[in-house]
Formats: C-alpha cells, sequence, structure tokens
C-alpha cells in the first residue's frame, strides 16, 4: 500500500512517499525548482503543490501516481472560518483584500482565497502538472484522486511525523509552529500505539509568529531567516527580557498567552533591512531567545507531570531552534529529547503520510527515522555525464573520501556531493561544504564564500564515538547528534584545537557521524583524523546565498563555479578549480 503526503498550505511544499509502513521518499520542492521555501510565504500562492516533490518521490519507487493508494494533504479547510463562503459555494473576497484590515486577531483578509486554493488542491493535482513531468501523473482523473484524498489536521501531521518517526515507545509529543488551521502549539502522548492529544494553544498566541514578528523587526526575511535570529542572540544581553514578558505570559497550568507584541512602540524603531547590526539588536534577539526558553521549559515540566513520560519528541518550525531544543534536554524534565529533523512545515508531508497509512494498517510502526537522506540520488555514470557534457577536466578517485581529506588537511574548501539528499533544512554530509575547524580564520572564510553575514556560526561533523572527547555530553557516556539540532559546549582542553566551529558563547551545533548511516561521510572524518589528529570537520550547507541546498549534479557544478570554493568532490569523481 503506498500513502502519499503532501505539504503545500504555507512553505516548505513537500512530498513524502510511505510503502506498508517504511518511508520510500521525502522531497522538498525548493531543490527542484530553486525558489527557497519553495514559495513566497503569502497565502494567496497556496495552491502551488510540489509536483517536482511528488515526481521525485514517485520516481524513487518506480511508480506513478495511479499507483498510489492513499493522498494524504497536511491541511484540513473544513478547520477554518466557513463565513466567508456563500450558499451557492462560492467566497466573499473584497477585489482588493490587502487594503481591508483583518476580521479578528489570527485571521486574515486574503483567508477566503487561501480556503479556495486548499479546497482545490486535488483538482491541480488532477491537471496542473507541469508538462515535463505529466508522464507520471496521467492515468488519475479528479474522481479517482478524490477518492484517495484526505485532508489532515496540519497539528496532526506535525505530530506524526515526530512520534510515528522517533525512535521512542511511549514519547511525550510537543509541537510549535507559527500556525495551523488555527492551532499552534499542542502537547500529546503517544503510548501502547495509540496517540492522545491532551492540550492545544490557539490563535493568536503563537511562539512561532512572536518569532517571526521579530524577525522582520529586526530587518530579516520572516518565515525564512528566525535562524539568524537564534544566531545573532548569542551576541546580546537579555536587557529586553521583561519586554517579552510582558508580551508573553505564563498561564500557569502548562501554556501561554501573547499581547500584542507592539515591538516599535515597546523597543523603538526597527532596524531596516541591509541596516548595520547595532548592539541593541543583539540584546533584543538574545531577550526574544531567552524568554522562548524559559516558555518552553514551563511547558514541557506540565507535559512530563500529566504523561509521566521520560522521553519526550518534538516538532514544527520552533522545534529547529537548536539553541532551546538543548536547554530542554539539559534543564528539562526529560531524559530524552528527539527532535524531528524536518521539524518545520516540509516535515507534515512525512506525517500526512505516516498516519494515514498507520490508521489503514493497523499494526503499528515498521520504520525509525535513523537518518534524513530520503531524497534523490545520482550514479557516477551520470553524474560524469555531466562533467563531460559541461567539459571541464575531471579526474576518477579510487577513494574519494581519501583525496577530499588531503584537499581538506591543506586548508582547502571542499564541496561534498554524494548519496542521497537530506529532506530537511539541514545539510547533514550528503550536500555539504566541508573544511578544516583547525584554522580560526575558516568561519570568516566560509561566510564571505557564502556571503553571509559574519556573525553567522558554522557547524561541525564528528565521528560520534570520539564526539563526547570534543564535546560536553551534558553527563551522558555518549553523545548521539545525528540531525544537528542541538549544540553542545565545546570543552574547554579542545577549544584551541578546532575554533573554527566554536560560537562566541562557547557552543557548536555539533552532527555525530556513524559509519552506517553514511559511509562515505564517516570515512572522510577518519581520513581527515589520520592525517591532522582531529575527527572533526565543518560542515555547512552546499548552497550560494539566496539559494536552496544544491539537489543535482547541474546545481552543483553551477554553485561550484559561481562561489570561490577550491575543489567539488561529486559521487567518486574530483574536480579542482585551477588557481
Amino acid at each position: 500500500m503506498y500513502t502519499l503526503g503532501i505539504n503545500a498550505a504555507f512553505h516548505d511544499c513537500s512530498a513524502a512517499l510511505v510503502r506498508d509502513g517504511r518511508v520510500i521518499a521525502a522531497s522538498e520542492e525548493e531543490r527542484f525548482t530553486g525558489i527557497k521555501h519553495g514559495k513566497r510565504p503569502v497565502p494567496f500562492t497556496a495552491w502551488q503543490l510540489p509536483f517536482h516533490a511528488i515526481d521525485d518521490c514517485l520516481r524513487q519507487a518506480s511508480i506513478v501516481l495511479a499507483d498510489v493508494h492513499h493522498i494524504a494533504y497536511s491541511f484540513d479547510p473544513s478547520l477554518l472560518d466557513q463565513s466567508a463562503v456563500t450558499p451557492e459555494g462560492g467566497i466573499l473576497l473584497p477585489l482588493e483584500p490587502s487594503r481591508h484590515g483583518a476580521a479578528g486577531p489570527g485571521h486574515s483578509p486574503w483567508d477566503p482565497l487561501f480556503l479556495c486554493y486548499v479546497v482545490n488542491a486535488p483538482r491541480q493535482l488532477a491537471a496542473a502538472a507541469p508538462l515535463h513531468l505529466a508522464g507520471r501523473f496521467r492515468g488519475m482523473g479528479l474522481s479517482d484522486i478524490q477518492e484517495r484524498w484526505v485532508f489532515l489536521d496540519h497539528h496532526l501531521c506535525h505530530e506524526a511525523s515526530a512520534y510515528l518517526a522517533s525512535p521512542f515507545q511511549s514519547p511525550a509529543v510537543l509541537t510549535m509552529d507559527g500556525r495551523g488551521e488555527g492551532v499552534t502549539t499542542s502537547y500529546g502522548h503517544f503510548s501502547a500505539g495509540k496517540y492522545t492529544r491532551l492540550k492545544q494553544i490557539e490563535m493568536p498566541h503563537s511562539l512561532g509568529l512572536l518569532y517571526e514578528e521579530v524577525t522582520r523587526y529586526l530587518g530579516f526575511l520572516h518565515a525564512s531567516d528566525e535562524y539568524k535570529v537564534m544566531a545573532l542572540a548569542s551576541y546580546g544581553q537579555p536587557e529586553f527580557r521583561d519586554v517579552f514578558r510582558d508580551i508573553l505570559h505564563l498561564d500557569g497550568d502548562g501554556g501561554f498567552l501573547l499581547e500584542p507584541a507592539r515591538l516599535d512602540e515597546r523597543l523603538g524603531p526597527p532596524r531596516g533591512r541591509g541596516e548595520p547590526l547595532a548592539q541593541r539588536h543583539m540584546d533584543i534577539a538574545r531577550s526574544l531567545q531567552s524568554v522562548l526558553e524559559e516558555t518552553v521549559l514551563h511547558m514541557t515540566e506540565w507535559l512530563q507531570r500529566q504523561t509521566g513520560a521520560s522521553e519526550l519528541c518534538m516538532a514544527g518550525g520552533v522545534a529547529l531552534n537548536c539553541v532551546m531544543n538543548s536547554r530542554v534536554a539539559r534543564d528539562g524534565p526529560f531524559d530524552r529529547v528527539w527532535v524531528q529533523p524536518a521539524a518545520g512545515d516540509a516535515g507534515t508531508a512525512l506525517g500526512a503520510a505516516l498516519y494515514l497509512d498507520d490508521q489503514l494498517r493497523g499494526q503499528g510502526r515498521r520504520w525509525v527515522m535513523e537518518d534524513a537522506c530520503l531524497g534523490p540520488s545520482y550514479e557516477d555514470e551520470e553524474i560524469e555525464e555531466t562533467l563531460e557534457r559541461a567539459g571541464l577536466k575531471y579526474r576518477r578517485e579510487e577513494d574519494i573520501a581519501a583525496a577530499a581529506a588531503r584537499l581538506l588537511a591543506q586548508d582547502k574548501v571542499v564541496a561534498w556531493f554524494q548519496g542521497r539528499m537530506e529532506f530537511g533544512p539541514r545539510a547533514l554530509g550528503s550536500r555539504s561544504i566541508l573544511a578544516s575547524p583547525l584554522d580560526p580564520h575558516m568561519q570568516m572564510r566560509l561566510n564571505d564564500l557564502k556571503d553571509r553575514e559574519d556573525f553567522r556560526p558554522v557547524a561541525p561533523a564528528v565521528l560520534e564515538e570520539r564526539a563526547h572527547e570534543w564535546f560536553d555530553a551534558m553527563g551522558r557516556a555518549e553523545l548521539h547528534s545525528p540531525f544537528m539540532l542541538f549544540v553542545y559546549d565545546v570543552l574547554p582542553e579542545c577549544a584551541d584545537r578546532i575554533p573554527a566551529v566554536r560560537h562566541i558563547d562557547g557552543t557548536a551545533r555539533v552532527q555525530t557521524v556513524r559509519r552506517e548511516q553514511n559511509p562515505r561521510y564517516y570515512e572522510v572524518l577518519r581520513a581527515f583524523e589520520a592525517l591532522c589528529g582531529v575527527p572533526v570537520l565543518v560542515n555547512t550547507s552546499f548552497n550560494t546565498r539566496g539559494r536552496p541546498v544544491v539537489c543535482t549534479p547541474r546545481d552543483a557544478l553551477e554553485a561550484f563555479y559561481t562561489s570561490p570554493l577550491d575543489a567539488l568532490a561529486i559521487g567518486s569523481f574530483l574536480v579542482e578549480k585551477q588557481r
């Protein structure tokens, strides 16, 4: 039984395919179209389905759409306000919605059009596939699609993406994002094969939307650059913490309430995009981050008391905040914390497919998300064909990991393109830029190479069995962090040896690497250690500013030759620039 999950309502459009309880593929639309997050975060593009991502999932399974038994869409329009729907089945919409104020907190003047587009998603799937992809979409008329189509609660899909993918048997579940149909936060418990939602928080009370609002205020792009605010926070002091406590109130029952932020009134004029960053901006970011962390700790304490669980799994865009995750893991009430690596809206396609499959099979879980490599891969034959067509000089290496390690030991920056692409926002060793952590100037060099802000850190990848020798494992005998979703202190005795990956606050966003998860990536770390004595490499995503992570060999070549990278290790081939 094949179940296709689709996310398209807001941003990070994606698709996932499950066969009898096991995930076959999961891909994000941005990787194929080059449009970051799949589309601009505005409601009137809600119609746009992730046709390329769906096509990739079908291709990986060697099937066509007509072979899919069930289709789950991670948003339920029946949960939206229907007051704009006329008795004749139309919608009431002003000619210029943006000239009209919202109907109330949590509402947008575009909501009727948004509702219309979501309701019509099956028709889009039946008739709007791009011509060059149409082959895999033929043979399914609208009636066939409607018979197989299910709209699912957005936060239920976030929840399922966590508890049905996690390694835990009976976890508490916490999801936090901007908004779904109306819910912004949910608490639950997965036990004895059944999930129960214990509590939810609804619009306009949203941690994700508050973080978005501050992101805009600080001159960054909302629903895109929140991770920059998190990085900036490390440079500040919580001077404005009381301001955010006035905005964000704990309710004493595991929840919170939000007052209108009115940031201009409370904090003064906003920063314009591209204007210099002042200490005040850093302090605002730190204050927001501090209050977010204390709020989520309050939430997890309530959730643990309600469930008695020793393990927690999380999803939703807020769960991509790795500094907050680490605070929950270190200071919270749970023994273990797991975060689904595509925690943002992309992951709801995964959750939708897993949930519907689980409900229909009724035979329990059959899959654990050990890694995030669920996207497309390219064989050496296809890669070499691309290199030949481009007329490039290259050489085939018997041991590409050893060849890359030699260049890294010479302080060369190497683009690393291997195996199946990652699902989710983190590059985890399939589409990465690798560099030596030994040079204290490497962070600045990489930020310049990618045209990024100079305050942004770069992350370390480390052999998992050696990780506890370099990073504080928070009292545990081992450090297991395969998805780069937690930060750890760099051990003081190691700080001078790997300065490039140590953030200003002494932490690093660690990725631990096992051989069985990614053999070639593991081997390049081993080879670098043999040459330099350090089992750590810098790992940042293989992309250039404003572009998604590269997907295809052609994408890799374009990014390689439009940036000052030194070498490209792609499949079994090595391409070096002539300096």
